[in-house]
């Protein structure tokens, strides 16, 4: 009765199913068997031929025959089962060799794959720096278009020598390119500088038609035009005529314009220092440009609810205009109404009223009574004039009410 043993950590099934390796060990020892054993029978074998040849016919001849096909046919199946044998090595050969093989294939296919992902994420950033050089030159073929319009535009600038009008000004220009929340949106016919040629200094024709340009733009929402399109110009201004030239403050203006009507009140601010540190520089510290660069200024603080600051330079952009362009000048009413502006949102209903009717008798003076800004500023006058008499009734009806 036999005994079957279990294998570690199973149950004993049976005989345990040997390793190729094994199975190649004990071929190779059935070999060395083999081989002995048809080393003892070929012995065998040549002593029986000796014996049968010494012999002559005997009784006994057919026993050692007998005995002689008997240890060829053992021969004959030593040499058949080593036969076999050797096809089992070598084919326990040739299935190592193509097991390595099998393993080299499988090695240099888990490299092909990495450097396939390798490849793979190289095309998608390669494909991803593509896009975005496409764009990049998209946009730079955009600014080209702009910059070249701008190049044509200069040829239509007036030499230096013939910058002095031969017609007297205009009394209704304005002395910078942008003085207000409306002329800021014309163009050239609103920024024609009149009084700003009183000083010696003109904006030039291809600055107010980029102004137009960068306005156009930015109306369209299309920021990421407009604002490379005036650093460009910003920087060849720079380039050609210095950082303190009364160009690049103008320049300055207009990048503010664009930075304010995105919201990006503190980049706008520091344009507007930069340009009216230029212009002070410059034409001079009472000179209309810096007046507007004032207003400029002062419109970018009230927008930011900071009154306060913004009152007294308006205040003083009130007094440069009135030194300048004189006490009945329409830009001298404007400012007026954005003085008032501002004092209204601080509560000097007083003020308001002087500013807005100082205003308004400018208008009636120059336009009559049918000028549209003389309507205009009585709807802002009047409206003002009643919540001030109604604020100074209620104070006194306040005193009526205290103890006696």
């Amino acid at each position: 009765m036999s005994v079957q043993v279990a294998a570690p950590g199973g149950v004993g099934l049976g005989p345990e199913r040997p390793s190729p390796e094994e199975l190649v060990r004990q071929t190779r020892q059935v070999v060395k068997g083999l081989e002995a054993l048809r080393a003892e029978h070929r012995g065998l074998a040549g002593h029986l031929a000796e014996a049968l040849a010494a012999q002559g016919p005997a009784a006994g001849l057919e026993l050692l025959e007998e005995k002689q096909q008997v240890v060829s046919h053992s021969l004959e199946a030593i040499e058949l089962g080593l036969g076999e044998a050797q096809v089992l090595l070598a084919l326990s050969a040739h299935v190592g060799a193509l097991e390595a093989e099998k393993q080299r294939l499988r090695a240099q296919a888990r490299r092909l794959a990495q450097e396939n992902a390798w490849l793979r994420e190289e095309l998608e950033e390669t494909q991803r720096r593509l896009r975005a050089s496409e764009e990049a030159v998209a946009q730079l073929e955009e600014e080209k278009s702009h910059l070249e319009f701008l190049g044509q535009l200069r040829q239509y600038d007036p030499p230096a020598e013939s910058q002095q009008p031969e017609s007297p000004p205009r009394r209704d220009s304005l002395a910078s390119l942008f003085p207000s929340e409306e002329e800021e949106r014309r163009g050239p016919e609103a920024a024609g500088a009149a009084a700003a040629q009183q000083g010696g200094y003109e904006i030039p024709a291809r600055l107010r038609t980029l102004h137009n340009l960068v306005i156009q733009y930015a109306g369209q929402g299309r920021y990421e035009v407009a604002v490379p399109l005036c650093r460009q110009a910003l920087e060849d201004l720079e380039r050609s005529s210095g950082h303190c030239h009364p160009d690049v403050a103008t320049m300055l203006n207009i990048l503010a314009l664009v930075y304010r009507d995105q919201n990006k009140y503190k980049e706008a601010t520091d344009l507007l220092h930069d340009a009216l540190q230029i212009r002070e520089q410059t034409l001079g510290p009472e000179h209309p440009a810096v007046a507007a660069t004032l207003n400029n200024l002062a419109v970018l603080y009230g927008k930011r609810g900071r009154y306060r600051e913004a009152e007294p330079l308006c205040q003083r952009a009130l007094e440069i205009r009135e030194k300048v362009l004189g006490a009945d000048h329409p830009d001298v009413a404007k400012q007026l109404n954005n003085l008032a502006l501002l004092c209204q949102n601080q509560g000097k209903f007083e003020e308001v009223e002087r500013h807005y009717a100082r205003a308004l008798s400018i208008y009636e003076a120059l336009g009559g009574p049918h000028d549209p800004n003389v309507a205009k500023t009585k709807n802002n006058l009047f409206p003002r004039q009643h919540l001030s008499e109604a604020s100074r009734t209620l104070s006194t009806s306040t005193q009526d009410l205290g103890p006696r």
